[in-house]
């Protein structure tokens, strides 16, 4: 492998004198899908908050592709490369499926107004693009057949994988996935597998994953890494095997059904 992609050194956040992410050290290779993991509060959503600039680090430096990146905007990061999906998915409702996808390769200008006014051939020839670029995108997550419908009218299952084609639409080489299977059944998890599994084999993206499913997270990184959250800090790093038969990883989720059957741990 070659010089990681991203790249957490000592990195922590505070909050109101609150350590959300306390001195977290990870590096990401070029097209490795990694696992999120930990009981609710690890921090785990602060991390990809952190990594896409909509919280700064109180410490430490985050790099992508060599670069820090702290300070950077969301915009300015989507540009360089980095994407994500949301717990709470943020789609357009009123708009169609294929324009929700088509926001996204729009990121960039590709002509001006006035070619787009005019209708010139350069024009013409980047919205046959963008057509092409969408269907495929919407072809790789199942949704060919929604396209003129609105977002706001699929079902809860084809939102989730619409909000991923809208993240893909703006070409990253990293893709943050946070809770993806969120709300599915285990039919639904099964089709997400295969088809986040195809999509990292096809598009060759970094990917993080943050998810609750075990069997989803286990399953897509059954060849790569989990990493392990606890009220802020790394707990472990390791393969799936490793991870589920770590005692300290056993012992955090076994206190956190200790709390959910008693008074429940606020979530950062």
């Amino acid at each position: 492998m070659g010089a990681p992609v991203l790249s957490l050194d000592s990195v922590s956040v505070s909050f109101g004198g609150v350590k959300a992410v306390r001195n977290v050290t990870f590096h990401l290779e070029p097209g490795e899908l990694v696992g999120l993991i930990g009981p609710n509060g690890a921090g785990k959503t602060t991390i990809f908050n952190l990594i896409t600039g909509s919280v700064k680090p109180t410490d430490g430096v985050i790099s992508f592709k060599g670069t820090d990146i702290v300070g950077k905007t969301s915009d300015q990061l989507c540009h360089l490369g980095i994407s994500r999906t949301f717990q709470n998915i943020r789609l357009f409702p009123q708009m169609s499926v294929f324009e929700n996808v088509a926001l996204g390769l729009h990121s960039e200008p590709h002509y001006s107004i006035f070619e787009a006014f005019v209708r010139t051939p350069n024009a013409r020839r980047k919205e046959k693009e963008v057509e092409e670029q969408v269907h495929e995108l919407l072809t790789l997550v199942g949704l060919e057949g929604y396209i003129q419908q609105k977002a706001g009218i699929l079902p809860y299952g084809l939102q989730r994988r619409l909000e991923l084609a809208r993240a893909m639409a703006t070409s990253p080489e990293l893709l943050l996935l946070d809770e993806p299977a969120a709300g599915m059944n285990e039919d639904e998890c099964a089709e997400l597998i295969k088809m986040i599994r195809n999509i990292h084999e096809l598009k060759k993206y970094s990917i993080i994953l943050i998810e609750h499913h075990m069997n989803v997270v286990m399953d897509l990184c059954r060849n790569s890494r989990i990493m392990v959250l606890n009220l802020g800090e790394t707990l472990a790093i390791g393969s799936p095997a490793e991870i589920q038969n770590n005692p300290k990883v056993i012992a955090a989720y076994l206190g956190e059904k200790r709390e959910r059957n008693g008074r429940k741990r606020s979530i950062s």
